[in-house]
């Protein structure tokens, strides 16, 4: 053949884009397990700061154990606050980012939903939360008390949100540390409420927002408010 033609340079392109497309495959197939355990360990730790939890984080096996050893139930509840099904604690079995992405639109469409709740030996109960920051998703975890309405810690995180600005939802303790000793009150219009200019003194459901992150701020507020919202009945069924 005419390494020099037209049709030879089609036909090598092709033959190339097809092996790299093999390879790459291949390798995405042979990291996934990895990829997934990888994550995994990532939630249960983001699950466990919120729940204010010193733990070991120097690997996977050790994040997990730590877990399973303080993990008294973990469940789904749905709108009307009731129990759908369990989680296989044994198993360290949660609801990862694309469920929970999932149940933000079911949430939001007014649709069936199951959000988890996973309940620690100490009694504090960690929920979710998911939504849209600027630049894409913002997600993470309020810690309450045996009340289910005073909150003992959160944890936040985001795709890609600005550094400095936005990113500081995750990077900021001093954000996160903000809602230690807070409240939720579905009795307020809000039930939560991240407040541009700084949050009324004395308001035990409002935190300060941060400077210079507006869009964020207002993002991971309303996230908040929704899916809080959607654990109302199963939170005021435990208040009871």
């Amino acid at each position: 053949m005419n390494t020099n033609s037209n049709v030879y340079t089609v036909i090598y392109t092709t033959l190339i884009c097809v092996i790299v497309a093999a390879v790459l495959a291949f390798a995405s197939q042979s990291l996934k397990p990895r990829q997934d355990a990888n994550e995994k360990a990532a939630t249960i730790s983001q699950i466990l700061t919120a729940a204010q939890f010193d733990f070991d984080a120097s690997s996977n096996d050790a994040i997990l154990d730590f877990y399973k050893a303080n993990i008294a139930e973990a469940f789904l509840v749905d709108a009307e606050g009731a129990r759908l099904s369990d989680l296989n604690t044994a198993d360290a079995e949660i609801i990862g980012l694309s469920d929970q992405k999932a149940q933000n639109r079911n949430i939001k469409d007014g649709q069936p939903y199951a959000i988890p709740v996973y309940i620690f030996s100490n009694g504090t109960s960690v929920l979710a939360v998911y939504g849209a920051g600027l630049w894409g998703p913002v997600w993470g975890y309020i810690a309450v008390d045996e009340s289910g309405l005073n909150i003992v810690g959160a944890y936040f995180d985001h795709a890609s949100e600005t550094p400095g600005l936005g990113g500081k939802i995750k990077d900021d303790p001093a954000f996160r540390a903000q809602f230690e000793g807070k409240a939720l009150d579905f009795a307020d219009a809000k039930t939560f409420s991240i407040v541009k200019g700084g949050a009324p003194e004395g308001k035990a459901n409002a935190i300060d927002a941060i400077s210079g992150a507006t869009m964020t701020s207002k993002g991971l507020d309303e996230a908040i408010n929704v899916w809080m919202d959607a654990y109302q009945k199963y939170l005021k069924a435990e208040e009871e």
